[in-house]
């Protein structure tokens, strides 16, 4: 059953207001990476945050509401995508960040996709951030293009961007493999080489 949708946080509240959302979404990020989703209540949230439960009910309303606006926060901060001079560089140190905050433990980047399975508005929020990260990653393989990298102009970004990360989450996140240091390299060329051969050419 879906939840009801908590009406949108204001993204660039000041004074107070920005002091008492970063300590609250800050108490909901440890809470989460310590306890995951099944522990997160609006409760703990108010109390390691130092703020009052009316508070934190009168702005998020339930812990979905809370998810939400931790997912969007992720989507304000100021990321930009690799830029190393070539795509096997830029996919490799693209590699390099997720396995990092997929290896970290505890990990908050695998309890907030843990979280979207048991809520439908984090769901939806996630699949916003993916979005936006996809549509910032597109530009790796546009300078790709542009240096003559790949053989066409009509490269799928997307499709190619899924084939060299896609990997890193299979092998740590479902098969719980120890990080392997090489491995986004690896993954990296073997998209590379795959793009080069014109396997995400569209037509």
């Amino acid at each position: 059953m879906s939840e009801p949708m908590a009406p949108a946080p204001d993204r660039r509240p000041g004074g107070r207001t920005a002091r008492i959302r970063a300590q609250v979404l800050d108490a909901v990020r440890a809470e989460l990476a310590e306890g995951g989703h099944e522990s997160l209540t609006i409760e703990g949230v108010a109390t390691r945050a130092g703020v009052h439960r009316a508070t934190v009910y009168r702005r998020w309303r339930d812990v979905g509401g809370l998810l939400v606006d931790v997912i969007d926060a992720a989507g304000e901060t100021d990321w930009r995508p690799p830029d190393t001079g070539s795509l096997l560089g830029d996919l490799t140190a693209l590699n390099r960040e997720i396995q990092e905050s997929l290896a970290v433990r505890p990990s908050l980047a695998v309890a907030l996709m843990s979280a979207s399975f048991h809520s439908e508005q984090a769901a939806q929020a996630q699949t916003r951030l993916w979005a936006d990260r996809y549509a910032q990653c597109a530009v790796l393989v546009e300078r790709a293009v542009e240096r003559g990298e790949l053989p066409s102009p009509h490269t799928d970004a997307r499709a190619l961007l899924i084939a060299a990360t896609a990997p890193l989450y299979h092998r740590l996140l479902l098969l719980r493999a120890e990080p392997d240091p090489d491995q986004p390299e690896r993954d990296a060329r073997a998209a590379v080489l795959a793009a080069e051969a014109g396997a995400f050419t569209v037509l």
